[in-house]
């Protein structure tokens, strides 16, 4: 059995608008997200779920699997 990580990111937001992709100290949000899940060795692999191309390409550039965009 595979051990699989899922880190939902919404494309909307209502009070920081795309806020998962707005830099913070040099990277976009998001990417925290992702290296933190990567490096605990934890999981076979790391998903982010999204409706937002743009967010699908910053999780690709950090390491992350986008199989599918939700609806």
């Amino acid at each position: 059995m595979k051990n699989l990580c899922i880190i939902p990111a919404r494309g909307g937001s209502k009070r920081i608008p795309r806020k998962n992709i707005k830099p913070f100290l040099g990277k976009p949000m998001l990417a925290y997200s992702i290296e933190a899940a990567l490096a605990t060795g934890l999981f076979d692999e790391v998903m982010v779920s999204t409706d937002d191309e743009e967010i699908a390409d910053v999780a690709r550039q950090y390491g992350a699997k986008v199989p599918f965009m939700r609806s």
